[in-house]
């Protein structure tokens, strides 16, 4: 009863979001760096902070740490998609919002402070990369849904988090995809959207490997993190600003000049992440050396896409 309560909550809130976002202008425009050509309300991923908030309410007031540094990280990410902020701004308050995970974490120590420093640098950069990919219909929704699942499955295994939080997340993720995962998205995440999900998704991946102490689960992010890190090299060796909108991801290729359709290329993304993480809970194989071949054949993969159709995207750039 208490999840048929939240999931009708959520559709509410999200309702009175459209209303308030149409009120108030909070769209987000076209433009040549875009991979939509129509004005949509922005922000529709405050959804997931919503979802957050009722599962804190509901279910006993847990992780409160964690809480406080979902709603900061949040809020200030709703303020960008409202008005930009200077970037160091927001960097400022997530790197805050990370102290107070780790806090939550447990593992925050003088002795190891600069393994705490390496990981909020780290962490910092996941969550920054999950808003980088956020660009097509469906891609943050469908791909967060593509790894909460197997993370619900690992918990029933080893019990690292509360399972009422991965179900409300997964809730939160049906909502937001009902009004997104389409070809005509009614809105999209938002910065509010693809950072918040990225920061509840690392926080039940780090809960996970810290119960575990196998680092190697991190390939539940294996085709983001693969798209992402690959895709920023390309732009260093091509000398581009990398704090400059592009749309040089795998992803955008395959909406933009391919011209697939955006639910086609976030469900090709969303079932490629399933079958990897499957391979690493089912098959009976080291994880680490797992991890080292799904990193190699993803490379391989994007070397090869890239070989054979970035030559369209430099087209595009050229009749600009």
């Amino acid at each position: 009863m208490s999840f048929l309560i939240i999931f009708l909550l959520l559709i509410l809130m999200e309702l009175a979001y459209f209303r308030i976002a149409d009120r108030f202008n909070i769209i987000d425009k076209p433009n040549q760096r875009s991979s939509h050509t129509s004005v949509t309300l922005r922000g529709g991923g405050i959804i997931f902070l919503f979802g957050a908030w009722l599962f804190y309410l509901f279910f006993g007031l847990q992780y409160s740490w964690f809480m406080l540094g979902l709603t900061l990280v949040g809020a200030v990410s709703f303020a960008d998609d409202v008005k930009s902020l200077p970037d160091k701004w927001r960097l400022v308050v997530q790197f805050i919002a990370m102290f107070l995970m780790f806090e939550q974490f447990g593992i925050l120590n003088l002795h190891d402070w600069w393994m705490v420093l390496v990981g909020l640098v780290v962490c910092v950069g996941i969550i920054n990369a999950y808003n980088f990919m956020d660009g097509i219909n469906g891609i943050t929704g469908g791909y967060s849904i593509a790894v909460i699942v197997p993370l619900i499955y690992l918990n029933s295994r080893y019990d690292f988090i509360s399972m009422d939080f991965l179900y409300v997340a997964g809730l939160s993720l049906l909502v937001f995809c009902f009004f997104n995962f389409r070809k005509k998205a009614k809105c999209f995440a938002g910065d509010v959207g693809s950072i918040s999900i990225a920061f509840i998704v690392l926080f039940a991946l780090g809960k996970l490997i810290l119960t575990t102490g196998d680092f190697a689960y991190i390939v539940l992010l294996a085709v983001y993190g693969a798209d992402t890190v690959l895709t920023i090299c390309h732009r260093i060796q091509l000398h581009e600003k990398l704090g400059e909108a592009h749309r040089k991801h795998a992803f955008q290729i395959m909406a933009n000049e391919l011209k697939m359709p955006h639910v086609t290329v976030s469900s090709l993304y969303m079932a490629l992440q399933l079958v990897i993480s499957a391979g690493v809970i089912y098959l009976p194989i080291n994880h680490y050396l797992y991890l080292g071949i799904v990193i190699l054949l993803l490379a391989a993969g994007y070397l090869l896409f890239m070989k054979k159709y970035y030559h369209l995207h430099e087209e595009y750039l050229k009749r600009l």
